[in-house]
């Protein structure tokens, strides 16, 4: 496994320049796995060897990224793929440490060296889901179904979802009523930044919250018609 400096999504949003840099990085990084079915286990992807690609679910779908060149498609579909999530997708993959899941959550604040991105991630991934779902937030089960979440045991509604194989996401919110405002939180398993660097764990859950709320928007929840 490649142990190499930490490659990292850019925080500023819009920033064309360096995610195309993210990018070329993130491939390069790919190439220079020696032993990729082993890495492919880290991550809890497949290595087909019949298509030289591995195969790896984000957000209920699957995804495939060809090796070394790193082409990254979704499998049963024509839609194309995001920059971003290409990047997100290969920095998992080649970041993973195979590290087991330790059933211990902890929220944002309690990752190392991740207290100054807090209002940023409150921003673009807690808030979206508090608007959106605070105060009728049994619609959140419904719409995280379709991205294969499943029901948890906090606060006044939780749901889990496998984002990525290896890195489950526990979404909570508190039903606001006429004295207080609802409220929310992410959490995720003590082991998240043995898969994801603090900035790809912000993009991350914005685009798990996002795909949440165009469902709701959408009217449906069929997660092909939320994407965007």
């Amino acid at each position: 496994m490649n142990e190499g400096k930490a490659l990292t999504l850019p925080i500023k949003q819009n920033d064309g320049y360096g995610y195309e840099l993210a990018f070329r990085l993130a491939v390069e990084r790919l190439a220079e796995i020696e032993d990729i079915e082993q890495q492919c286990h880290r991550c809890g992807a497949r290595f087909l060897k019949s298509e030289k690609a591995i195969s790896l679910d984000f957000l209920n779908q699957t995804y495939l990224i060809t090796y070394p060149d790193a082409s990254v498609s979704r499998q049963d579909s024509e839609e194309g793929v995001s920059l971003v999530d290409k990047i997100l997708l290969l920095h998992y993959v080649t970041q993973a440490k195979g590290t087991p899941l330790s059933g211990e959550l902890i929220s944002f604040k309690e990752l190392a060296d991740a207290a100054g991105y807090f209002p940023t991630f409150y921003n673009r991934a807690i808030k979206p889901l508090v608007t959106c779902f605070g105060h009728e937030p049994e619609r959140l089960l419904e719409m995280a179904e379709s991205v294969g979440g499943r029901k948890a045991d906090y606060g006044d509604v939780s749901v889990t979802i496998h984002a990525l194989n290896m890195v489950p996401l526990t979404m909570v919110l508190w039903k606001g009523d006429a004295e207080f405002p609802p409220e929310g939180t992410i959490m995720f398993d003590r082991t998240i930044t043995d898969y994801l660097p603090n900035e790809d764990i912000i993009i991350l859950c914005q685009s798990t919250s996002w795909r949440l709320v165009k469902l709701l928007k959408s009217g449906n929840n069929n997660p092909d018609r939320s994407r965007g």
